[in-house]
């Protein structure tokens, strides 16, 4: 893959995606399911928070999970044994550089990966090569610029753009949840469907308020505190202004919003 990886490779950025990943499970996974016997590859499995999920829930399906991160696989596949799980196999590949024949699979599912890429229409690309005739792809992004929240705060939403603006610097793109629909039908997908998954938390939904705002949404944007001041997109007061207002929200009378993207097509 052409971008590197913003977040970081950190023991901190392993929890955020695992305490995203739990926190997500019913918004983004409650309609995720593959048949038995069905081969599946999930394109980009980092540390295997979201593998978890899908092979526990299609256990009679068969998935090949990659990634470009020996790190990473190692985490996965430590998950993976501890949760018990027998039909998954990881393996180091790169997006661009398959190592797998045309229609291998039956389904290919990418989650948080297209964001991170300079070219994720040529990725898709290459993954629809992959699919059977009448296979399906599911992709799940956020978008940045769907962010809102209660108190306001413009200092908030400086930090935020500066997550967004690191990101582009890398090759990715924050906000491409809104451009799912469009890349599917330009990769030559048919039957495209997306749907939003709002995550609306307030002090009515305690675990939400902890398990996103704080662990997951927050703690996301404070993770790119020095390479922001670094690259002179913010001063150290300011930036830290915006975690403590973002952090705020979490309060009983705060409110966070935030929309994920979930598209599915069909390799004709």
């Amino acid at each position: 893959m052409s971008s590197s990886y913003v977040h970081g490779y950190g023991a901190t950025e392993v929890q955020r995606l695992q305490d995203q990943a739990t926190t997500l499970v019913e918004l983004l996974h409650a309609d995720t399911a593959y048949a038995a016997g069905a081969k599946v590859l999930e394109a980009g499995c980092g540390v295997g928070a979201q593998t978890i999920t899908l092979a526990d829930r299609s256990p009679q399906a068969h998935f090949t999970s990659i990634d470009r991160s020996a790190d990473s696989l190692a985490r996965a596949r430590q998950a993976a044994a501890a949760a018990g799980l027998t039909n998954v196999v990881f393996q180091q590949a790169d997006i661009f550089d398959l190592p797998f024949g045309r229609h291998s699979f039956d389904h290919v599912f990418v989650c948080f990966v297209l964001e991170h890429l300079a070219r994720p229409l040529e990725a898709l690309v290459e993954l629809r090569g992959l699919l059977r005739p009448g296979g399906t792809i599911t992709v799940i992004e956020g978008d940045h610029g769907s962010t809102y929240f209660h108190p306001d705060s413009d200092y908030a939403r400086k930090a935020i753009s500066c997550q967004v603006a690191l990101q582009a610097r890398a090759g990715g793109d924050a906000t491409i949840g809104r451009r799912i629909f469009p890349l599917l039908v330009e990769a030559g997908f048919t039957m495209p469907r997306v749907s939003p998954r709002m995550v609306y938390v307030d002090a009515s939904k305690p675990s939400l308020v902890d398990g996103f705002i704080c662990k997951t949404f927050t703690a996301m944007v404070e993770g790119v505190r020095a390479p922001a001041i670094d690259a002179r997109l913010v001063t150290p007061g300011e930036f830290d202004r915006g975690i403590a207002d973002l952090y705020r929200t979490a309060e009983p009378d705060g409110v966070f919003c935030y929309t994920f993207f979930k598209g599915s097509a069909v390799n004709p």
